[in-house]
């Protein structure tokens, strides 16, 4: 953990956010009283998330792909 007053996160900035990357956390102080954290941001994963995990859980019936009643598509419409 980096303890910085105010003044000198402003003026070295670029130097703290360089050691925020290294997964440190940065506490912003005013006058030596801690007013703030700065913690870096996870990673995004690598890899997209596969595709089918759910396959053969759960059957979708026929009846969901029919279209819907004029009732229900006019409480979508406003009418």
């Amino acid at each position: 953990m980096i303890k910085v007053n105010i003044h000198n996160a402003k003026t070295h900035l670029s130097e703290y956010l360089t050691r925020l990357m290294e997964e440190e956390v940065i506490v912003i102080c005013k006058r030596n009283i801690p007013i703030a954290e700065i913690r870096p941001i996870p990673a995004q994963p690598a890899s997209l998330r596969p595709l089918g995990l759910a396959k053969g859980v759960f059957h979708v019936s026929p009846a969901f792909f029919e279209p819907l009643p004029e009732e229900i598509i006019d409480s979508f419409t406003g009418k």
